[in-house]
C-alpha cells in the first residue's frame, strides 16, 4: 500500500485543538469575575468547563461515563493542563454548586470574540441595519424540576418538567446572539420583553410571540417585525392596497391590507389595563406558496414589498436548523445533574460546543454537513490528527492491490477444517 499523507499527524488530541478555541478569550478574567473557583481545591472551572465539554462533544449519557473516559485518556490529559481525571463525585458535586452564570457569560464572550468571522457575505437587497430571527425549543426533563408544559397525562401519570431555550440570532450567522432559558410553561411574549433593539432593525418570529402591546412600542421606536397572524385575531381592515386571486401551484401575493388591531396597554407592573383599549395599524400580507400552502403575515413596515414580507419570513427557517442541529448532534436526552443549576450548565456547554464546532468548520472550510463534523469530531476526539485536514479531507485512503485468484484461494481455506 502507498503511504497515506493526506491527514497529517500533530502533537495534540483533536480534543485540545479544539479547546485552544476557547482560551482566545480571558477565561481567567471571568473566573475571577464570578468567583468560581472559589471553594474548590481540586475541581477548578477550568477543569469542570473541558469535562463537560469532553462528555457533550463525545456524547456520554452520563457523568460516570465522561470520569471514566477521561481517566482512560491516561497522559493525553497534559495537554488540557489537567494531572488526573476528576472523580465522579467531585465531578457531580461541582456541577450541583458552581454557579452556571460563568458558563453563561464565557458563551456570550466567545459569540462577541467570532461574531466578525462567523458572518458572511449574504445580503438580502434590505435597507435595516440588521435581520434578527426570534423562536424557542422545549427540551423535556426526567423529572418536575422544573415546569413543563401541556396537561396533566390521565391516571397516576406524572407530567414531565421541561426548559424552554428562547433564542434570538443575526440572519447572517449561526450561532445565538441572545439567550434565555426558562421553565418551560413561561410564554413566549415575556422573551420580547427582554430585548433590546436598535432602531431600522428587522425582527422574525412565529406567531407564539403574537403581542400586540410590544408590536405598538416597536413602531414607536422604528423597529421593525414580521409573523404570522393567528386565526383568532380580531381586526378592522382600513385599506386594501391589492388582491390577487390564487392560483394552484404558483406562488403569490393574494392580499395587501391595512388593517387595526385593539389591545390593553400594560401597567408598570407587567398587567394588562383592561380599563384601557388602544389601537395599533399594521399591515396584513396574505400569502400562497408553491405548495397552495396560505398565510397570513403581520408587519409594521409599510414601505417594503408585499414579496419581501413572505420572503423575510422564510429567512426564519434559519433558526429552526440551529434548532435542529443542537437536539441531533448534542446530548441532550440525558442530563448530568439533578437540579436547576446543573441542567442549565449543561444547556450553556452544549451551546459552547455547538459555536466552537461551527468555528471549527468554517476555519477548515469544510464542505462536510455539520452532523458529519460533529461525528467525525466525536470518533477522532482523542487522536492525534490534525482538525483542519481532518474536516477537509475528501479522498478515499484505502488503497488495495490486487490479489492472484489462486492466492486468494490459499487464503479463503486456511483454518478450514477438510
Amino acid at each position: 500500500m502507498g503511504k497515506i499523507t493526506e491527514i497529517k499527524f500533530v502533537g495534540q488530541p483533536v480534543f485540545k485543538q479544539i479547546m485552544n478555541l476557547v482560551e482566545k478569550v480571558d477565561i481567567n478574567g471571568l473566573i475571577s469575575k464570578h468567583g468560581s473557583d472559589y471553594y474548590y481545591k481540586s475541581f477548578k472551572t477550568r477543569t469542570h468547563l473541558f469535562t463537560m465539554l469532553f462528555g457533550i462533544l463525545s456524547r456520554c449519557d452520563s457523568m460516570t461515563e465522561i470520569c471514566e473516559g477521561l481517566r482512560a485518556m491516561g497522559g493525553k490529559l497534559n495537554h488540557l493542563g489537567m494531572d488526573q481525571a476528576p472523580a465522579k463525585s467531585t465531578a457531580c458535586d461541582g456541577l450541583r454548586n458552581r454557579s452556571h452564570k460563568f458558563f453563561e457569560e464565557l458563551y456570550f464572550t466567545l459569540v462577541r470574540h467570532y461574531q466578525s468571522f462567523l458572518s458572511d457575505s449574504r445580503t438580502f437587497g434590505l435597507t435595516f441595519k440588521e435581520v434578527l430571527l426570534i423562536d424557542s425549543t422545549t427540551i423535556r426533563l426526567f423529572s418536575d424540576i422544573l415546569k413543563g408544559v401541556g396537561r396533566n397525562p390521565k391516571g397516576d401519570g406524572k407530567k414531565k418538567g421541561g426548559l424552554k431555550v428562547h433564542m434570538l440570532i443575526d440572519a447572517v450567522q449561526s450561532v445565538g446572539r441572545f439567550i434565555k432559558i426558562t421553565a418551560a410553561k413561561v410564554n413566549d411574549q415575556k422573551f420580547l420583553k427582554s430585548l433590546e433593539l436598535i432602531s431600522h432593525s428587522m425582527i422574525v418570529f412565529d406567531k407564539a410571540y403574537n403581542y400586540y402591546h410590544q408590536f405598538a412600542l416597536w413602531t414607536s421606536n422604528e423597529v421593525y417585525f414580521v409573523t404570522r397572524m393567528k386565526k383568532n385575531a380580531v381586526y378592522e381592515v382600513k385599506d386594501v392596497k391589492r388582491v390577487h386571486y390564487r392560483k394552484k401551484d404558483q406562488a403569490k401575493v393574494l392580499r395587501d391590507e391595512i388593517i387595526s388591531l385593539q389591545y390593553h396597554p400594560e401597567t408598570d407592573d407587567g398587567k394588562r389595563d383592561t380599563s384601557t383599549t388602544l389601537t395599533t395599524e399594521l399591515r396584513k400580507v396574505s400569502y400562497q406558496d408553491e405548495r397552495n400552502r396560505y398565510y397570513d403575515f403581520l408587519t409594521n413596515n409599510f414601505d417594503i414589498g408585499a414579496e419581501e414580507v413572505a420572503f423575510l419570513y422564510k429567512k426564519r427557517w434559519g433558526i429552526e436548523i440551529l434548532f435542529k442541529k443542537m437536539k441531533q448532534n448534542f446530548q441532550l436526552h440525558y442530563f448530568y445533574g439533578e437540579n436547576e443549576n446543573a441542567i442549565y450548565t449543561q444547556v450553556w456547554c452544549t451551546l459552547i460546543a455547538q459555536l466552537l464546532l461551527t468555528v471549527t468548520q468554517r476555519i477548515a472550510q469544510a464542505k462536510k454537513a455539520f452532523s458529519v463534523v460533529a461525528s467525525l469530531v466525536r470518533i477522532h476526539l482523542i487522536s492525534m490528527l490534525d482538525v483542519n485536514e481532518l474536516l477537509r479531507s475528501t479522498k478515499r485512503l484505502i488503497r488495495s492491490r490486487s490479489i492472484p485468484p489462486g492466492l486468494q484461494l490459499s487464503f479463503n481455506m486456511q483454518g478450514v477444517g477438510f
